[in-house]
């Protein structure tokens, strides 16, 4: 039942906040990575695990936020869950090695699994069924601008404090989310005590969810099927998911309903939203790398950049709300999404390293465009028609999806940078050869330059070559990253045709709700 006006609106603030803050947490250790590296004596693999851990946890839990709902009672469980990451991030913050920081990162990955879900069935039910997709889109403002501020936040933070401060951020926000919780959500209903729970359920699906998770976010550096870790990884992802399905579908009491899938809006619609992860996460990992790496822009500068990007999708969300809300298709504003997303990835494709701040603003306008025009809709599919419990476990499904979405476009476009830079290093090394006369020029200049500051003959010889593979290195990089953007957004264009599955939602002329048509 749709809640008073001013609880409404508390409600939103309290549960866009706490979506944010788990949102922003899982991009703002990113830039932290090598400072924490640094400090804790790790090594780059074990520093990994400090983002690896935290996702494989939030993962396995967020399928899991329907049932654990209605347990322990949904009012009590996001309470619970918000203290837990708000303990956890404070434990972090004091951690002094990396295997504790890792340990504290997977029990912080346990609360948080249960902050973006249930924070969105909570919004959901509080409007009335006609402004769904309203509630979507303010959800929207933590679940897509959450990523884009992170790294600005993490920058900050990093470059002005030290590292400890991107988890003691979070503790007067999830203090402040407590309270207000106390005093703005209720139990829509009591817990329900199960005669039995679902022990092989929950076992199967960590089994797959954290083996899928983990060769996900191991599999690039472990070079994938040429490591017997990441092929036993796959075999048990593989058979954990299957045996999982199979038993959810056949069991009376399952952790995770997937029946609800039977309602051909929320399967389309949970299509659509691994589509829109993998855009979405794919694109914010390749654009700080280049610019970073490439052009020398420090962590701060890059998250700056990105939040024009943020603040459009922030005014876009609303407008699409009110769309959906007169009638307009979710195909129309979808495709919109989509070609928007392509030239987004268009006209990053096209930097050189001449690239300055200016030249990136208006293709992340466009980036930022069309994510506040793919989430609202795509959200707004996946949740109609659905009422009671299923919301709540439609929701824990949309989102691990999203998430999984985003945990393989990582991996493709990891694997892509690298095997695309190994190519555009062997094409372009072909052209630097003895009998090339612009090689031998440029070797003359350098070693030329080098000499007359006084550096003898064979120093400068030798420099002038490790200069020259430098730039040979900076130009394969540069066609590689315009390589991954345009292919990351001809992905968006090929996936237009299967627009046409998703339905149209119109209003009831008799009834307050939206139907499928």
């Amino acid at each position: 039942m749709a809640a008073p006006l001013f609880r409404r609106i508390m409600i939103t603030i309290t549960v866009v906040s706490v979506a944010l803050l788990q949102l922003i947490d899982t991009t703002i250790v990113n830039v932290a990575i090598p400072v924490i590296q640094g400090n804790l004596g790790a090594t780059l693999s074990e520093a990994t695990w400090i983002v690896a851990g935290y996702a494989v946890a939030n993962a396995i839990v967020v399928p899991m936020t329907g049932w654990l709902s209605a347990t322990l009672g949904r009012r009590n469980y996001y309470l619970g869950s918000i203290a837990l990451f708000t303990l956890a991030s404070a434990l972090c913050g004091q951690a002094s090695t990396i295997w504790e920081l890792i340990f504290f990162r997977i029990i912080q990955g346990v609360g948080g699994g249960a902050l973006l879900a249930t924070s969105q069935t909570i919004l959901v039910e509080a409007y009335p069924p006609e402004q769904l997709g309203l509630a979507n889109a303010l959800f929207g403002i933590g679940a897509v601008v959450g990523p884009t501020i992170g790294p600005l936040l993490g920058g900050w933070l990093t470059d002005n404090y030290s590292w400890p401060w991107i988890f003691y951020v979070n503790i007067p926000v999830g203090i402040v989310a407590i309270l207000l919780t106390l005093l703005f959500i209720e139990d829509e209903q009591s817990p329900t005590r199960s005669r039995r729970v679902d022990w092989p359920g929950i076992l199967l699906l960590t089994i797959g969810v954290g083996a899928l998770q983990t060769l996900l976010e191991r599999g690039q550096d472990e070079d994938w099927f040429e490591s017997s870790l990441i092929v036993t990884l796959t075999v048990v992802a593989v058979l954990g998911l299957l045996l999982f399905v199979w038993w959810e579908l056949h069991t009376d009491t399952p952790v995770v309903n997937l029946r609800v899938l039977r309602h051909r809006n929320t399967a389309i619609g949970t299509l659509f939203i691994f589509i829109l992860g993998f855009g979405l996460y794919a694109s914010v990992f390749i654009y700080p790398v280049f610019v970073q790496n490439l052009l020398g822009f420090s962590a701060y500068q890059t998250g700056l950049s990105l939040l024009p990007g943020g603040l459009t999708t922030m005014a876009v969300l609303p407008l699409t709300g009110l769309a959906l809300r007169r009638g307009v298709s979710p195909k129309l504003l979808t495709l919109i999404g989509f070609v928007s997303f392509f030239v987004f990835a268009w006209e990053l494709s096209n930097e050189t390293l001449q690239s300055g701040p200016e030249d990136f603003f208006w293709p992340l306008i466009i980036r930022g465009f069309a994510m506040g025009f793919l989430f609202v809709p795509l959200t707004t599919v996946a949740l109609s028609g659905l009422q009671g419990a299923e919301v709540a476990q439609a929701t824990g499904l949309t989102n691990m999806l999203r998430q999984l979405g985003g945990s393989f476009g990582l991996a493709a476009i990891s694997t892509f940078i690298e095997r695309d830079l190994a190519f555009h290093r062997h094409e372009l090394s072909m052209h630097l050869t003895p009998f090339s006369a612009s090689t031998r020029q440029f070797l003359q200049t350098v070693q030329h330059g080098l000499v007359q500051q006084g550096m003898d003959l064979t120093t400068a010889q030798q420099s002038a070559y490790g200069l020259l593979n430098q730039t040979l290195i900076r130009q394969a990089l540069v066609m590689t990253y315009n390589d991954a953007f345009f292919y990351a957004g001809l992905f968006f264009l090929l996936c237009i045709p299967l627009l046409l599955l998703l339905p149209r939602l119109r209003p009831s002329v008799s009834e307050s709700h939206l139907i499928l048509e």
